[in-house]
Formats: structure tokens, sequence, C-alpha cells
């Protein structure tokens, strides 16, 4: 079968880097691409506690993009095995069941929790974070049955949602709803990713939130906050004017699209900023929850110095390395939460796992995925789907997919 395989070494990443920031379509095109469109075995189940899938549509995440464009930091290479199918966003048909799969049948519509647990690496007994029912905390993702690997995607024994066809662990599958469009089941996913993050940071009705990114993730952000009928104020800081109209649409109170983030937070919360001898001002008050859903050196400056004594800010976005000043972390008593993955919470006086909180959302109404999915293409053309989330605000796009169908 055809598909999207990625393939990195280190000899690929000294010479792409420097090459790549001159020309980077050396990254997706020619003989040095880091992806590249090919013919694959088409997988069979590795245990009777297996399920495999006919894929339907996959979304394509800003975490392959810069997988792909070797922005990653290498400290998480160990956790990571290659070559790999990309996707890690998906829904699909189940074809085959193995024989200790109950509760799934094949036609089953269904989409994937794509990390690879100790349950799914046949690790027993379970490490603290799988015990705890934060399996995205695991500790064995290098161990086990499996190769190393995060989550399907990145795991050179385990496809990814980039082709026709993947396996997938009992424990990672969860049922669609009757009517569920393909590109509402897609963004089951990155919800469960936004969910848990503000379930971790859970904003109060008199909180000041500010939600620096408006993209997929941003928006998502916001929506999960609403979906939980939290009626505090949200901030999004936006330079995309689109992706900003977006967010408001989602149920942002303000927007700040001209990057003055210590601005906005004297203007909506009240905080007031003090200049030092030298670089930029510090706040005293402003926001009290910030999800910064960009990650860079820039956002994390101004989010520090923008947060209220006592606030919480949550690193939703994955940059690389990052030079700080931790004044602001001191001096006003500050903590630095890091999101990933998905957990089991009580929402609703229900115990779920994220995944089910995501699709008992999307289904009733509360939160709108549909829309998101801006764009689809066949796998043929993933170079022009990788040019389009190069330049998403000129091509108003949100979610680019692959569709199947």
């Amino acid at each position: 079968m055809k598909a999207l395989q990625f393939s990195a070494s280190a000899a690929k990443f000294i010479v792409l880097k420097p090459l790549g920031a001159l020309f980077p379509s050396l990254f997706y095109r020619g003989p040095l691409a880091t992806v590249k469109y090919i013919d694959i075995k088409e997988p069979t189940l590795p245990g009777p506690d297996w399920v495999k899938l006919r894929t339907l549509m996959c979304g394509f995440c800003g975490s392959d993009q810069n997988l792909i464009f070797l922005k990653d930091s290498p400290t998480a290479s160990p956790f990571t095995s290659f070559p790999c199918v990309l996707g890690h966003e998906l829904c699909a048909e189940i074809v085959e069941v193995g024989k200790k799969v109950i509760n799934f049948n094949v036609g089953d519509r269904v989409t994937i929790a794509p990390d690879l647990t100790c349950t799914a690496r046949g690790i027993d007994p379970a490490c603290p974070g799988c015990r705890a029912g934060r399996p995205g905390c695991c500790e064995n993702t290098a161990k086990g049955r499996l190769a190393p690997g995060m989550f399907a995607g990145i795991c050179k024994d385990v496809g990814g949602g980039f082709a026709p066809y993947l396996v997938a662990h009992k424990s990672q599958i969860y049922k669609l709803p009757a009517g569920m469009s393909l590109e509402t089941a897609c963004m089951i996913e990155p919800l469960g990713v936004t969910l848990q993050a503000v379930l971790d940071n859970r904003p109060t009705a008199d909180d000041k939130v500010l939600v620096i990114g408006g993209g997929v993730i941003g928006n998502l952000i916001v929506q999960s906050i609403r979906a939980l009928e939290i009626p505090c104020s949200i901030t999004v800081a936006e330079l995309s004017r689109f992706h900003a109209e977006l967010a408001a649409r989602a149920g942002a109170d303000h927007i700040v699209t001209d990057g003055d983030i210590p601005g906005a937070a004297c203007q909506i919360t009240g905080a007031e900023s003090y200049k030092p001898l030298l670089g930029k001002s510090i706040l005293m008050g402003g926001f009290t929850k910030i999800f910064d859903c960009v990650g860079h050196t820039d956002t994390l400056r101004a989010a520090m110095r923008a947060m209220a004594g006592g606030g919480t800010l949550s690193v939703v976005g994955i940059g690389n390395e990052v030079k700080l000043d931790l004044t602001p972390l001191w001096l006003k008593l500050q903590t630095i939460k890091g999101v990933y993955a998905y957990g089991i919470n009580l929402v609703d006086g229900r115990r779920e796992h994220v995944f089910e909180t995501a699709i008992r959302f999307a289904a009733t109404g509360k939160v709108h995925l549909h829309e998101m999915v801006t764009h689809t293409f066949p796998l043929t053309r993933y170079q022009d789907m990788i040019e389009i989330n190069m330049r998403k605000s000129a091509n108003r796009a949100v979610k680019t997919a692959v569709s199947f169908t």
C-alpha cells in the first residue's frame, strides 16, 4: 500500500537544517526530503488484542509539520522510532478484530487515542502514570513489545493515519456515534488534548484567562472552556485576523491582534506596568491563567510578565529550546505546567477518559468541529497540504486533512 513515511537521521538533520532554512521545500520535495510517498507492506495484527483499521480521514497536526521540518528538540528522540507513517488525528473503520477484542466489531467507525502506553506494550505492572489514570505520562514508551514511540505516528511498529490501513490496540479505540461526520471525528484527538489542558488548569468564573495563539489548538482551548460552562473572561492573542475572528466566534471575549500582550493585560485586567532599568516591562496583577499555544521564547516571556501573582501558565505549544528570565516565576510565585496528551477525569459527575468527554461534547453540540476542517486532500497531494499549512492565514486554512473516501 502507499503511505506517507517519515524518516530522519543525525546526518540528515545536520545537512537539512541549514539548507532547509534557505529552501524549505527540501524538507518535503526531492531526495533529501524527510517525508516520502512510498510503497510499504499492509499491516497485520500484532496480537489477539489488536484491531486493523481502514483510515477514512486523518488530520494534519502542527506536530506533524514540526517533525517534517525537523523543528523538534532531539531530546524526545529516544521515544520515537523511524521510519514511521505519520498521522494521529484520525477516524477509521474496523476491518479485522483480534480474538481477545470484545465490544468492537468489523464495520464499527472509531477514533483512536494514539498514545502507546504500558497496556499496548504488554507491560505489567503498569508504570505510575498509567496506574494513576494519566496514560499521557507513561514512563515506558521506549520499552515493551513495540519499538520506541510515544504515540501512533512516531513508532515504526505501529502505523499512522497517513496510510490506507493501520493497527491499534483495543485500549486505544473509541466508538463514534452514528452520523458523526468524518470532519468532526478526525478532530476528536485535538479536542481531547485541549480539554485535558483546560481540566489540568481549570479556570473559575472569576479568572482572567489568556490564550496565546488562535489556531486550531487555541480555538479549541476557547471551545473547551465554554463547553465546560465556565463563564470566565477569555482573551485571545493572535496576529492573524482570520484566526482571531474565528476565536471570537468560538467564545473569546477579547481579541489582541497587535502583539501587545502587556498592554492588553493592563486594559483588561487592571494590571499595573513597571519599567525595569533594562528590558521589557513587568506587570503586577494580570491574567490569572494562561494557555500558551505557541511555546516560543517570545510568547513565554510575554506570558510570564503579564501573568498575575500565583497564576498558572500551561505550555500547550511545542517549541524548541527557549531562553527565559525566570525572575517573574519567583517574584510572582507563578506555576508553569507542561501539557501533553490525555487522562481520565471527573467531568459532569462522570469518571471518563478525555476522549469519551470529547466525543460526548461533539455529539451534543457543545463544541463545533466540522467547520474547522477547511481543506481536504488525497494523500497523493501531501506536498500541497504542507504548503497550505506553511501559509495558513493567507489560505484561510484552519485544519487540513487527508481524506481516503
